[in-house]
């Protein structure tokens, strides 16, 4: 089988299509073709050895994949040849066949597509978690998301609709406020390129201020980081919630005085271990996004696809902040 490798740490021009022997299920795993790999934000991350996980090399970079099983291991009840699966891996996902722990797979519907199928559980995991579990979202709230275009940008609107919310999305370009906008989006406010200046830094905490109105943000979806969180801070209301969830622009510093002013918290979202430690809630969150999926309220936006030779450049596009909806590589 082919794998897309990392052999070393470094960005995706360091990766290598290689030739490797098929893997044999063991007891409770399924053999699975993969047909399609989604790419996340940490997938650039985990190749230059800056994510939380540093695997063992040579890896395949990937955690979400969907596909077909090809081969049932001992133990496993439940799963047959040919049946259609999407699974979180962690890594590995860049690679024609996968072992899944079969506990962990769930069934992708006939009428979904391998494409869409992995696209799926990372992002509106993620997101479901923030604004439910950490961010306590309620009907009737203003929802600030930051990056609302990305992959869990889009998630975060779509969701905050299907739950009321009042959502102001914050994006980068004209053409990811569109998406932003047609995922459900109330408002839109196109941001400028960072970093910022004293005076830049001023002037974008007065956009954000504008957009999300004088009673201020009630909770504030944070992806980007950087200059961008302090900003946004500055636009909470009283006794909201800011939430934590990545740094593509850099690991902001926050002076806490803000907090104290506003009365407000700010909460980080750590989702794969929200999934460790409390698998039977993330388990009825699954449950709740194939609900409204099934229902048109979420669905997730595969904006570009790559074969396997040419997953790196995948990688890179996403790393260059590029992506509107989702990446995904098929095989």
């Amino acid at each position: 089988m082919k794998a897309l490798l990392s052999r070393q740490p470094g960005g995706p021009e360091t990766l290598e299509l290689a030739e490797l022997e098929d893997p044999a299920p063991g007891a409770g795993q399924l053999l699975v073709r993969v047909r399609a790999c989604a790419i996340n934000y940490p997938d650039v991350l985990i190749i230059e050895d800056k994510y939380q996980f540093r695997p063992a090399r040579p890896f395949a970079p990937g955690g979400e994949i969907a596909g077909t099983v090809e081969a049932v291991g001992e133990g496993v009840i439940g799963w047959s040849p040919g049946d259609r699966l999407i699974a979180m891996l962690g890594h590995g996902g860049l690679a024609e066949k996968v072992l899944v722990d079969a506990a962990k797979a769930l069934s992708l519907p006939a009428d979904r597509s391998f494409e869409e199928g992995s696209a799926l559980i990372l992002t509106y995991g993620t997101t479901i978690h923030a604004l439910l579990d950490r961010g306590g979202l309620k009907p009737g709230e203003t929802l600030l998301v930051l990056g609302a275009a990305g992959g869990v940008g889009l998630a975060a609107v779509e969701l905050g609709t299907a739950y009321g919310a009042r959502v102001v999305a914050a994006v980068s370009s004209e053409e990811k406020a569109a998406a932003a906008k047609a995922a459900g989006a109330d408002e839109t406010l196109v941001y400028p390129a960072g970093p910022f200046d004293k005076e830049g830094a001023k002037a974008l905490a007065a956009a954000f201020k504008a957009a999300v109105g004088p009673g201020g943000a009630d909770l504030i979806y944070d992806p980007v980081g950087g200059d961008y969180t302090e900003a946004a801070l500055r636009s909470i209301a009283w006794e909201g919630r800011h939430l934590v969830i990545g740094f593509p622009a850099g690991i902001p510093r926050l002076p806490l005085n803000l907090t104290l002013l506003k009365s407000c918290d700010v909460r980080g979202v750590f989702w794969g271990a929200f999934a460790a430690r409390a698998p039977e809630a993330n388990a009825a969150h699954v449950r709740t996004l194939f609900r409204l999926w099934d229902e048109g309220k979420i669905a997730p936006k595969v904006s570009r696809t790559w074969p396997l030779a040419e997953g790196a450049q995948a990688i890179a596009h996403m790393a260059a902040r590029k992506a509107v909806g989702k990446l995904v590589v098929t095989l």
